[in-house]
């Protein structure tokens, strides 16, 4: 039976930039051969074709996960290129910010399609090919605020608890099986989600930019070292990895103080003051 990694085949999304790039690079590192997916078609070329060589295949694949039909034609292109996956690496992830009364509805919809649904259709589509693999791996990429919920970021809290539940939930059918799910909670990884989120219509401008100044203080982490601790949870098959040490910090207050967290945090996640 193959390593962990090297012979094997793993499908990325959100492989363009951040925490799906940095996985690439250190899954390619590690001897897999990819199938990278992103809607962004420039980011994802240049991607694949720095890990492109003669002993690594790597495929892109443009792809929009909140579109059911694309993750399906996905799947069967990852069947005939690579003979099917080994490990899914469900990563693709959008925010949006605003109280839940600023936040069109339409938009809230956006989000779970593309955090929640989209893991979940990538599951269904996948998941024949991960039983055919023998070992196969599920890695479901949640958030620190699938643990935690703040103010002001219900649309996203409600997607990552979501795939949090359903990762458990799936997890606790395969038992038995060699599937293995691993759901990972990152803290303030440095990627652009912060940047690229979408805010309600009327926002006060300087307002965001305030927002977006304290969250690039709390982003910290190279994607590259929270690649490396995630690979290390799937390599001993841990069911759920909590990425940096602010994530961890978050994760015990909230098992201390269920109820009352929110308020101990004192505005931690609040927006800061000029």
């Amino acid at each position: 039976m193959p390593g962990v990694f090297e012979g094997r085949v793993a499908v990325i999304t959100g492989a363009a930039s951040g925490i799906g790039k940095a996985l690439a690079e250190a899954l390619a590192a590690r001897g897999c051969d990819l199938a990278l997916a992103d809607l962004n078609a420039d980011g994802l070329e240049a991607v694949a074709g720095a890990l492109r060589s003669n002993e690594r295949r790597v495929t892109t694949h443009v792809l929009d996960v909140g579109d059911r039909d694309q993750i399906v034609a996905l799947a069967d292109a990852v069947q005939s290129d690579h003979g099917g996956a080994d490990l899914v690496f469900n990563n693709a992830g959008v925010a949006l910010g605003g109280q839940f009364d600023e936040v069109d509805e339409a938009d809230f919809d956006w989000l779970l399609g593309i955090n929640l649904m989209g893991p979940i259709r990538m599951t269904r589509a996948f998941l024949p090919q991960l039983k055919a693999s023998g070992a196969g791996h599920l890695i479901n990429v949640s958030s620190i605020f699938g643990v935690v919920a703040p103010a002001g970021q219900t649309a996203y809290s409600a997607s990552k608890f979501g795939l949090r539940g359903f990762s458990d939930a799936l997890r606790h059918e395969l038992e038995g099986t060699g599937i293995h799910v691993t759901t990972v909670h990152p803290g303030g990884v440095k990627t652009s989600i912060a940047r690229s989120a979408r805010m309600p219509r009327g926002s006060d401008p300087e307002e965001v930019e305030k927002g977006l100044k304290q969250a690039d203080k709390q982003l910290v982490m190279p994607p590259p070292e929270a690649a490396r601790i995630i690979l290390d949870a799937v390599e001993r098959k841990s069911p759920r990895v909590l990425v940096g040490r602010d994530a961890k910090a978050l994760a015990l207050l909230e098992r201390v103080f269920p109820a009352t967290y929110w308020k101990r945090l004192s505005g931690f996640f609040r927006r800061a003051e000029d």
